[in-house]
C-alpha cells in the first residue's frame, strides 16, 4: 500500500516566496483559491535552526486549512518526500509579479531614452 502524497506548494505573498509542504491541496468550493490542507514540517534538529522554517511553523500554528489564492500559485508538485520549507524575499531586481499587474515594478530605464 503507497503512503499518502506531499505536495510542495510555492506561492507569492506580500513580496515574498513561500514554499510548503502539505498532505492534501484541492481546489476550494470557494471560487479563484486552492486549499492546503495537513501541514507537514520537517524535524528539527539540534545543531541547525533554518529561521524560514521556523517563520512558516508559526504562521500556519493552529492552521487547519489555508487558501490561497490562484493568482498567487506560482507551482505545485507532488513529491515522494517533504523537505525544507523556505520563505524568499523578492528583491528589486527579482522579476515577479502578481497577476494581474499587482506590484509590477517600473521599467528599468535605458540609455536611450
Amino acid at each position: 500500500m503507497s503512503s499518502k502524497p506531499v505536495y510542495k506548494v510555492i506561492f507569492y505573498n506580500q513580496n515574498e516566496i513561500y514554499e510548503i509542504y502539505a498532505k492534501d491541496i484541492y481546489q476550494s468550493e470557494m471560487y479563484g483559491f486552492i486549499e492546503a490542507e495537513e501541514f507537514v514540517f520537517g524535524e528539527p534538529s539540534n545543531l541547525i535552526v533554518n529561521p524560514g522554517e521556523e517563520k512558516l511553523k508559526n504562521e500556519f500554528a493552529g492552521v487547519k486549512r489555508s487558501f490561497i489564492p490562484m493568482q498567487a500559485i506560482i507551482r505545485i508538485d507532488e513529491v515522494e518526500r517533504e523537505g525544507e520549507s523556505k520563505v524568499k524575499e523578492i528583491k528589486a531586481t527579482d522579476n515577479i509579479a502578481s497577476f494581474p499587474g499587482g506590484n509590477r515594478l517600473p521599467p528599468k530605464p535605458t540609455s536611450d531614452s
